[in-house]
């Protein structure tokens, strides 16, 4: 996929008003559609859902067909109001819960990313999803999971450890299985930022930009970002789009889709009076970065205050009401994908590179984290004016690579600190 992006795409994460996620247990496909209206009404093109994974696969040789209907029930009812649908595959995680199967827990535990029969299991599972939906023309595709590299290493209290190696044998693997199901579509993986922020972590930034059809990012602010630098500060509203450049830094095709998968804005690090304005600035700083595949805001509808045990951001990051109003960065998103839409343009190449000192597996990556030498030489350049993408010290001195990704300038951390 190496044509360069013409339009980007803007989208949701769904999470159902009535029941969250849970909503699976008690399919209503009437309620659902209440949501695809609502979510179609601001003007959006593609939503992204959630299967939970115990449900649909409860045992390692039983995945429900019940479950797979209704799974393409949802799709096909957005399809009829123009919208597409990404499917995530192993939930996995979600707001703080973890969703496993108990075929991979307590007495059965086994290491979800290395024990053969579990691999077999995720591979029959996520072949069986994407085949599905193969024929569905509003089928985008598959995303492995919701942030599963979650469950590599700290700070999970009970992760399956493994190797960089290992991690990305396994991606190999499980995205096999999916183009399998449905050869061509968009399937992807997708890792919090500790696969850009922690040192040693074993998803890696290089896995997360070569393998896959796209590289997603998932930008939240409050990383460490909004509590360091404040909500109204260059690194808060350029930190989506700091994570696309980031991203490019490891990519080997230079034009290389990079999905902003997940991005919102978490009270009380952005006050609700403000959710707006972040959201129209960080929107708009994302669409400054060239070969964006598209934005995806986290996420459709608040999550129901009668619902126990989330973290209080978790309730609030809804576009729209649990009845169906929108919210104030609801309308700011909507505004802004009019405006993208009216007037657009593909955004000219960052023509300023600033070069990362890292060996290609980055184990010491936290300079690119919140606080981070690099971290902040790349935002002092923003805030200057410039538009700075990432490079690797590899790479500064090649002039095919520079020509291939328009770099007609190279600044090192240190060149920022002495100005």
């Amino acid at each position: 996929m190496s044509d360069a992006i013409d339009a980007p795409r803007f989208g949701v994460n769904y999470t159902p008003a009535k029941g969250w996620f849970h909503h699976w247990l008690d399919f209503d496909l009437d309620a659902v559609r209440a949501d695809l209206d609502s979510i179609a009404g601001l003007g959006l093109d593609h939503l992204r859902v959630f299967p939970l994974w115990p449900l649909f696969q409860p045992n390692r040789t039983l995945i429900r067909p019940r479950a797979v209907e209704q799974l393409v029930a949802l799709v096909d009812a957005a399809g009829e109001r123009g919208l597409d649908v990404a499917v995530d595959g192993l939930q996995g995680h979600l707001s703080s819960f973890d969703f496993l199967p108990s075929w991979t827990a307590t007495w059965h535990r086994r290491n979800i990313f290395t024990d053969p029969e579990v691999i077999e299991g995720q591979e029959n599972y996520l072949r069986t999803l994407a085949g599905a939906l193969a024929e569905r023309p509003n089928f985008l595709g598959l995303t492995i999971g919701n942030e599963i590299n979650q469950f590599s290493g700290d700070p999970h209290p009970d992760p399956d450890r493994i190797t960089p190696e290992q991690a990305a044998a396994w991606l190999r693997r499980v995205l096999a299985a999916c183009e399998q199901g449905a050869p061509g579509r968009l399937h992807l993986h997708a890792e919090y930022d500790a696969a850009w922020y922690q040192d040693d972590h074993p998803f890696t930034p290089a896995q997360a930009a070569r393998i896959g059809a796209a590289t997603a990012v998932h930008s939240w602010v409050f990383n460490g970002t909004a509590q360091r630098y404040g909500a109204d500060s260059t690194a808060c509203g350029q930190h989506a789009a700091y994570m696309v450049e980031l991203s490019k830094a490891w990519a080997k095709d230079p034009h290389r889709p990079v999905w902003l998968q997940e991005v919102g804005a978490p009270a009380p690090h952005i006050a609700p009076e403000a959710a707006g304005r972040f959201t129209a600035t960080t929107v708009a700083a994302a669409l400054d970065c060239p070969d964006l595949w598209g934005v995806t805001w986290w996420c459709s509808h608040d999550v129901d205050r009668s619902l126990a045990d989330f973290p209080e951001l978790e309730y609030s990051l809804g576009l729209l009401t649990n009845d169906q109003q929108v919210k104030p960065a609801g309308r700011a998103l909507a505004d802004a994908v009019a405006e993208a839409r009216a007037h657009g343009r593909r955004p000219l190449p960052r023509t300023t590179a600033l070069v990362l000192d890292l060996p290609d597996d980055a184990p010491k990556r936290s300079t690119c984290a919140p606080g981070g030498a690099f971290f902040e030489a790349f935002m002092r350049l923003t805030a200057d004016g410039a538009r700075p993408t990432a490079l690797l010290a590899e790479h500064a001195t090649d002039q095919q690579h520079l020509t291939a990704r328009g770099i007609t300038e190279v600044v090192t951390v240190e060149d920022v600190d002495h100005t």
